[in-house]
């Protein structure tokens, strides 16, 4: 046995396993990370769409959900009592920053779509107002890319046919988790 070192073949199939290794995770993290924003996207409306219903319940208030763009939302408090969507009313999501002035809308990485008819309302018995879906459009495979809205629940899940490749956004579509 002798301890010369190692041979510039042995050299270049290591660098070259390195190499393989390397671009195939590169291309897992790039999916991975797609995923993740997905679904950091999905929880996010998806708990400030309970804290609306929750507000609404516990303040005996009514609170709508609206989306003025395709990636954004807003939920606004019927301050005024009107029962209606108009000026008196206050948006309570996103919370109005303590320094930089109030932006009226919370924004997404991505499109939202749904089959819901207008403004989302929770009643002051925390009731929602019309049953659907909200999904988001995208082309990763994320665990929860849908949420499902019933009179008295509000539950995350997996599209089975994404918006991307022709599936709609409807209950039917969103398989809950």
């Amino acid at each position: 046995m002798t301890n010369r070192g190692i041979t510039l073949v042995e050299l270049m199939v290591v660098i070259s396993i390195i190499g393989v290794l390397a671009v195939a995770l590169g291309f897992t993290y790039q999916g991975w990370q797609g995923a993740y924003k997905v679904e950091r996207d999905i929880k996010t409306l998806y708990t400030d769409l309970f804290d609306a219903r929750a507000m609404a319940l516990t303040r005996k208030q009514t609170y709508f959900a609206d989306s003025p763009t395709p990636r954004s939302y807003r939920v606004i408090a019927d301050t005024n009592g009107s029962g209606a969507l108009d000026n008196g009313d206050t948006i309570v999501i996103p919370p109005p920053p303590k320094v930089l002035p109030q932006t009226n809308q919370k924004n997404l990485e991505y499109t939202i779509s749904s089959n819901l008819a207008g403004t989302l309302t929770f009643d002051s018995r925390g009731l929602i107002n019309q049953e659907g879906a909200i999904c988001l459009t995208t082309d990763a495979d994320p665990d929860y890319d849908c949420i499902v809205l019933r009179r008295t629940r509000i539950n995350m899940g997996k599209l089975t046919t994404q918006i991307s490749d022709g599936g709609a956004c409807d209950a039917a579509n969103c398989v809950e988790r």
